[in-house]
Parts: C-alpha cells; sequence; structure tokens
C-alpha cells in the first residue's frame, strides 16, 4: 500500500508539475498588442502549444513514471503501466526482505551452532565463508603446530586441509613431498594458505549436529534465490519504464502523422484505396 501511494503521489506531482509549466507558458512575457482591423484571424500568430501536448513530454513523464505519458493523453491503458509499476516494485521489496531475514538466519544457525564452541565474539563472514560452511562438515584448524613453527591443517577432509592440499598441488613439484620449509616453492604455497585459510575466530564444525548443517543449507539457498529473483524484478522494471515511453512515443508520432486513407482515382484502373502512416 505504502508504495502504490508513492507511485500515485509521484504521478500526480508530475501532472501538476506539467500544469504549472503549462501556466507558465501561457502567460505573456510582453504587454498584448492589439491587432489591427485589416489583419484577419489567418493573419493572427498561432496559439502556444499546452505544455502536456509537446510532443517531448509524454514519452519523457512515461519514462520516468511508467503510465503518465498514457494518462496524460487521457489513454486509460497508463493504468496497466502504473499498475504493473507498482506490483513489480512490491515484488523486488518483498523478495528482498526475504532473502534478508533468511540471510540472518543462517547466520545466526552457523554461530549458535558450528562456531560458537570455538569462540564467544561473533563476525559474521562474507558469503563465500558460508558457501564453504555448507560444502564441508569442518573448517579445520589454522595451524596444527602447538609450538612457535607453523603447520597447514593436515586433515583433507576439512576445508583448510583440502586448501593446504590444493596449494601443494599448485606450488610444488610433488604434492606429497614437502620440499625444505625455506624453499621458494614451499614458502609460495604457505603464503597461498595463509591467505585463504579460516582463521582460530571463524573456525567451524558441525559434527553432530549435521541435521542443522541441512537447515543451514536449505536457508542459504533460499536466501540466495530470493535475492536472484528480486534482481530478476528489478530487470523487468526497467523494462516496464521503456516500453510505456516507448509507447507514448508511438503515440505522440501517430498523433502528428496520422495514417487517413487515401482514396485515389486512376484513369481507366480500379479504384486503389492507400493507408499512408508515418512514424
Amino acid at each position: 500500500m505504502g508504495l502504490l501511494k508513492s507511485a500515485a503521489g509521484a504521478c500526480a506531482l508530475l501532472l501538476g508539475l506539467c500544469a504549472a509549466l503549462e501556466a507558465q507558458a501561457a502567460r505573456p512575457s510582453t504587454p498584448a498588442r492589439v491587432l489591427p482591423a485589416f489583419l484577419t484571424d489567418q493573419d493572427a500568430p498561432p496559439a502556444r502549444t499546452p505544455l502536456h501536448q509537446r510532443p517531448w513530454i509524454r514519452p519523457l513523464a512515461s519514462l520516468l513514471v511508467p503510465g503518465a505519458g498514457q494518462l496524460l493523453a487521457q489513454q486509460e491503458r497508463g493504468v496497466a503501466y502504473l499498475a504493473a509499476e507498482v506490483w513489480v516494485i512490491a515484488r523486488a521489496v518483498a523478495l528482498d526482505q526475504r532473502g534478508r531475514r533468511d540471510r540472518e538466519r543462517y547466520r545466526d544457525l552457523a554461530f549458535r551452532v558450528a562456531r560458537r564452541r570455538f569462540s564467544n565474539l561473533r563476525l559474521d563472514g562474507p558469503f563465500t565463508y558460508y558457501e564453504s560452511m555448507e560444502k564441508f562438515v569442518e573448517s579445520g584448524v589454522y595451524d596444527a603446530d602447538t609450538g612457535p613453527a607453523f603447520a597447514p591443517e593436515p586433515d583433507t577432509s576439512t576445508f583448510n586441509g583440502s586448501l593446504w592440499l590444493l596449494a601443494r598441488r599448485t606450488f610444488l613439484a610433488e604434492a606429497d613431498s614437502l620440499p625444505p620449509p625455506d624453499s621458494p616453492s614451499y614458502l609460495a604455497a604457505l603464503a597461498f594458505y595463509q591467505e585463504r585459510a579460516v582463521p582460530p575466530a571463524f573456525q567451524w564444525s558441525w559434527r553432530d549436529a549435521r541435521l542443522e548443517q541441512d537447515v543451514f543449507r536449505q536457508t542459504i539457498r533460499g536466501s540466495d534465490e530470493a535475492f536472484r529473483s528480486a534482481t530478476n524484478y528489478l530487470g523487468a522494471l526497467v523494462v516496464n519504464h521503456l516500453v510505456s515511453a516507448v509507447d507514448a512515443l508511438i503515440a505522440v508520432r501517430r498523433g502528428r502523422h496520422p495514417g487517413l486513407p487515401a482514396v485515389e482515382a486512376l484513369p481507366g484502373e480500379a479504384v486503389s484505396v492507400l493507408w499512408r502512416l508515418t512514424f
């Protein structure tokens, strides 16, 4: 209802602006002159075209508010464009709100079930972080060495362990044979791991909570689909603006060049009926 009032208010504001500009245009800029008696009506200067009847105002109005140009021309289909605008906006807003609610739900579920045992401080990560929580039961540790040295997670079933495996396959000649720790290839693999691995503040584990992980997956997919659908509706919103503007432009061109039937009689031949329609 609020969106409907906003759209109706925008249309009313546009109509009021057009009326005000028309009144301003109709106001004489110089004192009125009395025409000599010998001048006929044909010699009188032409009257100014009202603003709402000028060829550019209706397409521009429809581009800003779909249906406004048609309503200025007293065409009933303008209501359909305006109704479509309100409906599309309402759907896009509803889907965006649903996506935000589901996003808050899966973030809260991830913290309460999978992350709370590792940290009491909630820090929300990017969407890719939660995508990783869908695929892996555990993140694994960031540093597997309890001493001063640094050792990546060796368990390849975890996210960090699979990342360390990818780093070894990418930078080392043999993934299962580690070179000296000070070698350039090992340092490159280690830097790759440290840049992308999950740190202790974001560590997670769905161990003994697989049902909650399934709910997490469904919620994150629902949020993603809602945001994607909202984006599609915004695309439909742009299309509605363009179609309404093109429709108003075609109506203006047809009004300026009406397609009237022309009958041509050629000597000794049948009568030909021609229909001219210029755009």
